[in-house]
């Protein structure tokens, strides 16, 4: 009867043990938090009944072991000899596997119990995801929708120490933590999300003062999710326009510095309170557009629209702008990226220029592409713009001490660079690739009726530099830039930089 429960607990026992390893080498990574706590919860169970299983064996082992010792008190002693060495054979070939059983379950209680406490830590820190682009954002501000549900984090950083050579005019060599970035996203569910990007500016908020340092939303959305041909925005949102203002973390550009045209023809980072939709046309096929703020001229300069931003920060809106964006990736041509974008919208917004309330009418275009081979990155761009009513903005501005406003504007750029290094070292996850970029821009490309324009708006660029990622994450930079101006001095820069991702 004895041997006959102990059989049955051994068996039991290794039944118990193989359903527990195949839970356990079955046992998946949980999406949401909903998923840890079911695995949680089935493991503490297993748990408990691997407890209950040991303390049956130990039961078993015991009361085998005293019935043994009663029938050898109640036996002659020649019995008693052979009956003792035969109970005791019984009980080494019985409860021998019993004990190598509890041993195993420990291990795996053990082992089990180990599992649960990184799920618990993988709660609060979860798994680092691939970083990866997605719907034209930076790979860091794309976090979010790779996460099944809650809280992301992401960000970036650079910095950069600036020589100015020769010390030409006013400007002076300085070192400044240019931007440190977080991005904070959160998934409600597969439909909604929030997504953001906090930006600190200079190591310092400055006192109020943005040439010495500010905090700032540099976009903050809801997107709601309906089909992959259409999907809707609203919220603070990062304008369309070019490749740099949307993609503009430090890993993915050449340079100390965002090329020129990209922070003066189409202004960076150019964002405004909005809503529109976006999507895949086919796979191949974006595109995003937006109804907007409009622009505040009384911002616009001889540089440009830049300081007609409104930036979600009581943005006049008594006017609106649109904007849309499509990119095209033909099959045909891997690594190739076409396309353009436009902006249209009123500037005046209901202001007095001089005794008049112009419309303003502001437009914008770009075209570019992109082309990535292998080690081989070449990029182009061109924009135009066109300010209405430039001579009536001009004429208050000139009367105010300001500069002569541009009735037409535009700039372009080319750049390529390589990776090397594969040359070098085969199969290595490290880049570095020596680039060169030639811009031409100018702001005032045509002034308005009754003004001239100025040649020092004139400008072109000649920039050569280095790339170099140790990390996948991070970047190490050294570029120089020539800046040739039609007329006037504008002094060469030497640049050591750096920047992440995360």
């Amino acid at each position: 009867m004895i041997n006959q429960k102990q059989s049955t607990t051994r068996y039991s026992l290794i039944t118990l043990l193989m359903a527990v390893s195949a839970s356990a080498g079955a046992l998946e990574k949980p999406k949401t938090m909903d998923d840890m706590w079911k695995i949680i919860q089935a493991q503490q169970k297993q748990i408990d009944d691997m407890k209950a299983a040991m303390a049956t064996a130990s039961t078993s082992a015991k009361t085998n072991i005293n019935t043994t010792a009663i029938v050898a008190t109640t036996t002659p002693k020649a019995d008693v000899t052979n009956g003792t060495q035969q109970s005791a054979e019984n009980v080494n070939q019985n409860t021998t596997p019993s004990t190598t059983s509890v041993k195993n379950l420990e291990r795996k209680t053990n082992i089990l119990s180990q599992e649960v406490e990184k799920l618990r830590t993988n709660l609060a820190i979860p798994e680092e995801k691939q970083l990866k682009s997605a719907y034209g954002m930076g790979p860091a501000a794309s976090k979010v929708y790779q996460v099944g549900k809650g809280l992301s984090i992401g960000g970036y950083g650079e910095g950069f120490y600036q020589d100015v050579v020769g010390d030409k005019g006013a400007a002076r060599s300085t070192a400044d933590l240019e931007r440190m970035v977080v991005y904070v996203g959160y998934k409600f569910s597969d439909k909604i999300l929030f997504n953001s990007e906090l930006e600190f500016e200079h190591a310092t908020t400055g006192e109020g003062a943005e040439a010495k340092g500010e905090v700032s939303a540099e976009f903050a959305s809801l997107d709601f999710f309906f089909n992959p041909m259409i999907n809707a925005r609203a919220g603070l949102v990062l304008m369309p326009m070019g490749m740099t203002n949307r993609m503009h973390e430090p890993l993915f550009y050449f340079g100390n510095h965002r090329p020129v045209v990209e922070q003066t023809i189409i202004p960076t980072t150019w964002r405004e309170m909005g809503a529109g939709i976006f999507g895949s046309i086919t796979p191949n096929w974006t595109y995003t557009t937006y109804v907007v703020n409009g622009l505040d001229a009384k911002g616009f300069t001889s540089n440009g629209i830049y300081e007609g931003k409104g930036g979600g920060s009581n943005s006049k809106a008594q006017s609106f702008g649109y904007v849309a964006q499509m990119n095209y990736d033909p099959q045909a041509l891997p690594g190739v990226t076409v396309g353009g974008s436009g902006y249209v919208g009123n500037a005046g917004q209901d202001q007095e220029f001089n005794g008049q309330k112009p419309n303003v009418l502001t437009q914008l275009y770009e075209g570019h592409v992109q082309w990535k081979y292998r080690g081989l990155e070449f990029r182009t761009l061109g924009s135009w713009g066109l300010i209405n009513d430039a001579a009536i903005l001009s004429a208050a501005s000139v009367a105010n001490g300001g500069t002569v406003i541009g009735s037409q504007n535009y700039g372009w750029y080319s750049e390529l660079g390589y990776d090397v290094l594969p040359l070098i070292i085969k199969d290595t996850p490290q880049y570095l690739a020596p680039f060169f970029r030639f811009e031409k821009l100018n702001t005032i490309a045509k002034a308005p009726t009754g003004f001239s324009t100025d040649p020092t708006k004139d400008w072109q660029i000649f920039q050569f530099g280095l790339q170099y990622k140790p990390h996948p994450q991070v970047v190490l930079k050294a570029d120089y830039r020539n800046f040739v101006a039609k007329q006037g001095i504008q002094p060469d820069d030497f640049n050591l930089g750096f920047g992440f991702i995360f």
